[in-house]
């Protein structure tokens, strides 16, 4: 006899039902959600969250500012003088190879400094946002950017530069990591991929707007104080931003706030909003905490957190890969290198960032619509094409020695063809490497998984900021094809083993490893 529509599905067919979702989702290595309507926790966008999150975010403007302006300046010819004079002198007599104008150890060494200070003081940064909040941390970077700032736009001398760019490393390592946590604990899990993506955003204004000061001060004999100075401006409109924000509710709970941690659930979620499976599952994932009683730099190395220790590693390394904070650090060289005046060197660098700026908007729109994985792979295959086809124009027009000047049309052609691998990086790699392991740890161990990952972030910098040039002295068009292996080499690891993160609230992420077609080997049901 048939069963009616009323009549319950028996456990046999739910069962079927489940494991058929199950291989469906595990086929493309995703996980289906509600859009963030999980377990009763709500999505909805209030005004409250926009605003905090929009300050929040800000805090990305010294991390993008330092970026586009370390490049410029180091094209400035009275900042060389000062400081550098042997890269001038080697600079007008680099007649024969255009690829070793600009290579310089102490140089290279001027830009690569912050990262060193920024690796160990993301990792402090780790116990002091489990400690004071995440908020109170982003306002410590922020004023220790702004005192790095100073004393580099005072600098009498390389001693002064080198500690001016240690202090703005310190300010860029609590930035980062206090940062992309608050945004994703802030955000409803429907929309965290959009509001998180704010803070590149500004990163990637803060590199449009160096670009541009550099250009106005270029000509200026002081103008590379002008440049290395004005850093204290994003650095005080972000401190005075984070100052007026308040704290997110899952460090509020962490920290024993449960009074200030209902206020600040109402207030981001709306006063008309049903807050208490939110709350009571953040109270929930604290009392794990709590109970574990365990060093967090230990536990983060249990089984359970393999693939979240993984992809904290993995992600921040393969995004340095991609050859983009090279190329961002180095714009202006690299265009002047392949034959773009110094004028048209930083317009053209100033044209990159502009279109990295307008793919994180691409990004911020589709990034929860589409999920992390497709832009992953479709900004993989973007990238990669685009640097085999870098490697290719300036092997064919400037001969493998590098001594042949390439012509205007083929420079702008350079140029055209990073425009493309910038967008593609802008909507992918570049606000997704911050995004994931912001949103895959579990409460207990969050502070810390993002703390491995932005010293991850720093460490590459470092070592690739310190050999690019040298690299592209030796390796000349040869450096984009290593550049593109790697590109290859991260979008078939994404394919395989990063699992889909869109709409899934943070306590409850466990699921996607649970379902993971390899991962699910590894965790169990209590690691949230």
């Amino acid at each position: 006899m048939q069963p009616s529509l009323a009549t319950p599905k028996s456990p046999a067919l739910v069962a079927r039902e489940r494991e058929r979702e199950r291989e469906r989702e595990m086929a493309v290595g995703g996980f289906a959600v509600d859009g963030g309507n999980v377990d009763g926790l709500g999505g909805r966008i209030t005004l409250s969250v926009v605003i905090t999150c929009f300050v929040a975010a800000t805090c990305g403007l010294i991390f993008g500012y330092d970026i586009g302006i370390s490049g410029g300046v180091t094209t400035m010819a009275p900042f060389l003088k000062k400081f550098f004079p042997s890269v001038l002198r080697k600079a007008a007599g680099a007649k024969t190879n255009m690829y070793c104008m600009y290579d310089s150890q102490v140089l290279t060494a001027f830009t690569s400094s912050l990262y060193i200070a920024g690796l160990a003081s993301s990792l402090l940064a780790s116990r002091l946002t489990a400690a004071f909040g995440r908020r109170n941390i982003m306002v410590v970077g922020g004023c220790t950017f702004f005192a790095g700032a100073a004393i580099n736009g005072g600098a009498a001398n390389i001693a002064m530069l080198i500690l001016g760019r240690i202090l703005l490393g310190l300010g860029v390592g609590f930035t980062n990591q206090a940062t992309p946590v608050y945004l994703s604990e802030m955000a409803p899990p429907k929309w965290r991929g959009a509001f998180n993506t704010g803070f590149q955003f500004f990163i990637g204004i803060g590199v449009v707007s160096a670009n541009c000061i550099n250009y106005g001060t270029a000509k200026i004999s002081w103008g590379w104080r002008l440049s290395l100075g004005l850093a204290v401006a994003p650095a005080a409109i972000m401190t005075l931003g984070a100052l007026l924000i308040f704290d997110t509710p899952a460090s509020l709970v962490e920290r024993g706030r449960l009074t200030q941690a209902k206020q600040a659930l109402l207030r981001v979620r709306g006063r008309d909003t049903n807050i208490e499976p939110e709350l009571a599952e953040l109270i929930r994932s604290s009392d794990i905490a709590r109970a574990a009683k365990e060093e967090p730099f230990v536990t983060i190395f249990e089984r359970q957190y393999r693939p979240h220790l993984v992809m904290s590693i993995a992600i921040p390394f393969f995004q340095q890969l991609t050859g983009i904070n090279i190329i961002a650090f180095y714009a202006p060289v690299l265009f002047q290198s392949v034959g773009f005046g110094s004028d048209s060197a930083l317009i053209a660098a100033i044209i990159l960032g502009l279109v990295n700026l307008g793919s994180i908007v691409v990004s911020t729109s589709v990034v929860d619509r589409f999920g992390r994985r497709f832009l992953f792979i479709e900004g993989g295959v973007q990238m990669f094409l685009c640097q085999v086809a870098v490697a290719s124009v300036l092997a064919a027009t400037t001969g493998t020695s590098g001594t042949e000047r390439i012509s205007k049309g083929y420079s702008i052609l350079v140029l055209v063809l990073m425009c493309i691998y910038a967008a593609g990086f802008g909507w992918s790699w570049g606000p997704l490497s911050w995004l994931i392991p912001s949103e895959i740890f579990p409460m207990k161990i969050r502070p810390t998984g993002q703390s491995i990952s932005v010293a991850v972030n720093f460490a590459v910098t470092f070592v690739l900021s310190q050999t690019f040039l040298t690299m592209l002295c030796h390796f000349k068009y040869g450096a984009f094809l290593f550049y593109a292996s790697w590109i290859a080499l991260m979008t078939i690891f994404v394919v395989l083993f990063l699992p889909e993160t869109k709409g899934v609230p943070l306590d409850s992420m466990n699921v996607v490893w649970e379902r993971h077609w390899y991962w699910q080997r590894f965790v169990n049901k209590e690691s949230y």
